[in-house]
C-alpha cells in the first residue's frame, strides 16, 4: 500500500471528538424548532457530560502529565498537547452555553415562567423567600470560616458553595475570608409560586451577615468544584488512563481539584483565596455570566405545569408476537423475538423473569447485571425466585460507574434471599447482557436467553435505543451456558461458538469480517451503528477495506476517531451521528458478504470493550429479523433532521433537508409507525395479521 495507514495525522484524537459530541448535544438547545423546555434539557445534558468529562478525562490526562508519561492514541498527541486543546476548546464554547441559556430563559418569560435573582422579587415574594431561608437554608447550611485557626475545608466533589469576604465591624482592618457550604439536599432554586425560580445562592448571599453575626459583607462569588473522581470510579472511560498508571509509571493521587467554576465579575481577591488553596490551573477556571450548577436545571424541566413546553411523551408499546397474553416462555418456543426500545416496550423482558420466579418448571435463572434502577421489578422477581428455591445466579458488576452504592444494596438482597452472586472478574469489568433461564419440561431441560445492547434497566429503556432478541435455539444455549460457567467458575481460555465474546474473540471476528468485505471490492458493503469508534486496529481495517472500494456507512453518535473521506484511504466512508429525543444506544452491525449478515453487541470498537471487558456479540440469524434492523439502520442513514456529518477534518455540519426532499427525523418516524401498528392490532387482534403487520416495519413508511 502506497498509504501508511497508521500515519496519525489519519486518526482524530478521542478527547477532541469526544467534546464536538458534546457541541452537538448543545447546538439541540439552540434549536428554534424544538420546545422551550426540552431546550434547557439539553443544556442540562450538556453540562451533566461536562462535569464527568472534566471529572475523569481530564483529570487523567492531568496525572498522566503530572507523571511524566508521554502517552499517546494513534494519533499520537501528548497529555498536555490535548489539555491545552480541550481548554481552548471549553473556553471559547462557554460563550455559546450563555447564549443559550440566556436566549431560552428569555423566551420562557413570554411562556410565564421566570428566573430571578432575590434582588428582582417583589417585596412579597421577598418576605416568603426570607421565611424560606430561616426555616429550611439556615438550618442546614454550613458556614465555615478559613484562617490560621480554621483550614481550608474539604470540598466534596461538584460541591456548591458561595465564598465569602468580610470585615469585622468593630475593628474595620480586619479582613476575613469563608465560605457557606450549599448542601445538595436544598433545592437548586427557590420556587416562589409556581413559576418563579431563584438561584438558591442569591437569598443566602441576603442573609450572610446574619450567618457570620459581627462582620459587614464586602463580597460574594459562587463557586463550584471539580475534583478527579477516580475515588469512585475505576474504570469506565478512566480505565486506559488506570490501566497506563498502574504500570509503575505513578500512583494517583486522589480527588485532587481539576476544575473551579465561578461567577464572572467576581472579586479578583475571593478567586485568590480560593485558588490559594486548591491550586487550580488557571485555564481550569471558568467564570460564567449565568447560574452555575446548570445539571440542576431538571428542577425548571421538570415543572408539570408548563409540560406543554417539552415533547409530547411517547408511551412504548408491546407488539407482535408479544401480544398474544400466552405465556413469555410458549411465544420464544414458537419464535425468535426482535425489540427495538424504547419504540416497543421493554414489558416482555421483565415479564420474562416474572413468569421464570413463578413457573414451578424453572430451575435455574442466570442474568448479568450492570445498571439497573433503584426499584427493579427484574431484580424483586429474582430475589423472589431465590427465595423459591431456585438456582438463581446473578452477575452484578460493582464497578458499574456512578451505580457502585445501588448495585451493593441489591447485592445484598439477593444474596439474603439464597441466590448466588458473582461480583465481577478479577482484571476485567463485565459489560455484556445476557439472560439465561433453564425449565424442565418432561425430564428434558429447556433453554432460553435474552441479549441485549442495553442495560437490564426499565426506566433508560424508555428513552434510549436498544435492542432486545429472545431465542431458545440449540446453539445459543450452548454458548450462554459456557460464558456464565465462565464467570462463576476458572475457564481459562474458553471460547463461544456462535456467540463472540471479548475480550478472545469479538475484536478478532469484526476484523476478519471486514477484511472479508475487502476481498469483495466494490461489492463489500459494511454498516455499522454504535456509541464510539477509536480502536485502531479496527479503524484500520477500515481504511484498507475502503482503499479496496468497500462502501461503508457508520453511525456513530459519540467519539469517532476515523477520518472519513480522506483521498486514497477512506474515500468510501462516511460517518454521520445521530442527536436528538432519544440517546442512540444501540449496536448494530451489517456485513454484506458474512453469513449471517446482522450482528447486535453490548461493545462499542473501542480498546476498553474489545480488550478490557466481557462482551458479547450475537449474530441474527432469522430473515425477518435482520431484515427489521436492516430497515432501522437504513431510516437512520436517510434521516435528515437530527443527523450530523463528519468530516475529514473531524469537524461535524449538520444535515440539511435537500430542496424538494422529504424531512426525515427517525425518531418521529419510528414513533409513528409502531404507534399505527399498534392501533391495527387494536382493531384486528388476530395473531397472523398482527405479525404480518409488525413485519412490514417501514415500508408504509
Amino acid at each position: 500500500m502506497a498509504n501508511n495507514l497508521t500515519d496519525p495525522s489519519l486518526y482524530i484524537n478521542r478527547e477532541l471528538s469526544w467534546l464536538r459530541f458534546n457541541t452537538r448535544v448543545l447546538r439541540e438547545s439552540e434549536k428554534e424548532s424544538l420546545p422551550l423546555l426540552e431546550r434547557l434539557k439539553f443544556l442540562a445534558i450538556y453540562a451533566t457530560n461536562l462535569d464527568e468529562f472534566y471529572m475523569i478525562r481530564v483529570a487523567g490526562l492531568r496525572e498522566l502529565f503530572a507523571a511524566g508519561v508521554v502517552v499517546t492514541g494513534a494519533d499520537e498527541q501528548t497529555p498536555l498537547e490535548q489539555l491545552r486543546a480541550i481548554r481552548n476548546y471549553l473556553h471559547e464554547e462557554k460563550t455559546s452555553v450563555e447564549k443559550s441559556f440566556k436566549t431560552i430563559m428569555k423566551a420562557l418569560e413570554e411562556q410565564n415562567l421566570y428566573m430571578r435573582y432575590y434582588n428582582d422579587l417583589d417585596p412579597s415574594d421577598k418576605v416568603i423567600a426570607d421565611e424560606f431561608f430561616f426555616s429550611n437554608i439556615l438550618p442546614v447550611i454550613v458556614p465555615i470560616a478559613v484562617d490560621a485557626t480554621h483550614p481550608f475545608p474539604h470540598l466534596n466533589n461538584l460541591s456548591f458553595s458561595l465564598a465569602v469576604k468580610l470585615q469585622d465591624k468593630d475593628r474595620p482592618e480586619i479582613i476575613k475570608y469563608g465560605m457557606i457550604r450549599i448542601p445538595r439536599v436544598l433545592p437548586r432554586f427557590y420556587q416562589a409560586g409556581d413559576n418563579i425560580y431563584v438561584p438558591i445562592e442569591s437569598i443566602v448571599h441576603e442573609h450572610v451577615e446574619e450567618i457570620f453575626p459581627g462582620y459587614q459583607l464586602i463580597s460574594s462569588a459562587p463557586f463550584r468544584v471539580t475534583r478527579n473522581a477516580d475515588i469512585v470510579i475505576e474504570e469506565e472511560e478512566a480505565d486506559d488512563f488506570m490501566m497506563i498508571l498502574e504500570q509503575g509509571l505513578k500512583l494517583r493521587r486522589k480527588g485532587a481539584f481539576v476544575r473551579l467554576q465561578v461567577q464572572k465579575g467576581a472579586d479578583p481577591e475571593i478567586i485568590e483565596f480560593l485558588n490559594s488553596h486548591m491550586k487550580i490551573f488557571h485555564k481550569d477556571i471558568y467564570a460564567y455570566e449565568i447560574p452555575l450548577n446548570l445539571p440542576a436545571l431538571w428542577q425548571i424541566v421538570g415543572n408539570k405545569d408548563f409540560s406543554y413546553l417539552c415533547l409530547p411523551p411517547n408511551s412504548p408499546k408491546i407488539l407482535p408476537p408479544f401480544t398474544s397474553g400466552e405465556s413469555i416462555f410458549n411465544v420464544i418456543e414458537r419464535e425468535d423475538a426482535l425489540i427495538f426500545h424504547p419504540y416497543e416496550s421493554f414489558d416482555p423482558m421483565t415479564q420474562m423473569i416474572k413468569e421464570a420466579a413463578k413457573d414451578p418448571r424453572v430451575i435455574s435463572i442466570r442474568m448479568t447485571l450492570y445498571r439497573v434502577e433503584q426499584r427493579s421489578q427484574i431484580i424483586q422477581a429474582l430475589i423472589d425466585a431465590a427465595s423459591e428455591g431456585k438456582q438463581v445466579t446473578v452477575m452484578v458488576e460493582l464497578k458499574a460507574r456512578f451505580d457502585e452504592e445501588n448495585n451493593l444494596h441489591w447485592v445484598k438482597a439477593l444474596e439474603n434471599a439464597g441466590a448466588h452472586v458473582i461480583y465481577g472478574i478479577t482484571g476485567f469489568k463485565v459489560h455484556a447482557k445476557i439472560t439465561q433461564i433453564i425449565r424442565k419440561i418432561d425430564g428434558k431441560l429447556k433453554f432460553y436467553m435474552h441479549f441485549g445492547t442495553g442495560n437490564y434497566n426499565a426506566s433508560t429503556a424508555k428513552i434510549y435505543t436498544d435492542v432486545s432478541y429472545f431465542t431458545c435455539k440449540e446453539e445459543f444455549a450452548k454458548d450462554s451456558t459456557t460464558f456464565f460457567h465462565i464467570l462463576s467458575g476458572f475457564s481459562k481460555n474458553r471460547r463461544l461458538s456462535t456467540l463472540s465474546m471479548s475480550p478472545m474473540q469479538i475484536k478478532n471476528r469484526v476484523i476478519a469480517m471486514i477484511n472479508n468485505e475487502a476481498k469483495k471490492g466494490a461489492e463489500g458493503f459494511i454498516i455499522a451503528k454504535m456509541n464510539s469508534l477509536v480502536d485502531p486496529d479496527v479503524i484500520k481495517a477500515l481504511y484498507y477495506a475502503s482503499t479496496q472500494g468497500v462502501k461503508i456507512k457508520l453511525i456513530i453518535r459519540g467519539i469517532c476517531c476515523l477520518r472519513p473521506g480522506v483521498k486514497g484511504v477512506s474515500e468510501t466512508i462516511e460517518v454521520k451521528s445521530i442527536v436528538g429525543k432519544y440517546l442512540e444506544h444501540a449496536r448494530i452491525f451489517y456485513f454484506k458478504h458474512s453469513t449471517p449478515q446482522m450482528y447486535i453487541s453490548s461493545a462499542d470498537w473501542m480498546p476498553r470493550n474489545l480488550e478490557r471487558r466481557l462482551e458479547l456479540m450475537t449474530p441474527i440469524i432469522e430473515q425477518p429479523l435482520m431484515q427489521k434492523l436492516y430497515e432501522i439502520l437504513q431510516l437512520q442513514l436517510n434521516d435528515n433532521q437530527l443527523s450530523w456529518k463528519l468530516g475529514p477534518d473531524g469537524e461535524y455540519t449538520k444535515i440539511e433537508v435537500p430542496k424538494g426532499a422529504k424531512p426525515i427525523n427517525n425518531h418521529q418516524i419510528l414513533e409513528d409507525y409502531i404507534n399505527k401498528i399498534y392501533k391495527s392490532i387494536k382493531k384486528d387482534a388476530t395473531s397472523s395479521k398482527a405479525s404480518r403487520l409488525s413485519r412490514k416495519l417501514f415500508k408504509e413508511s
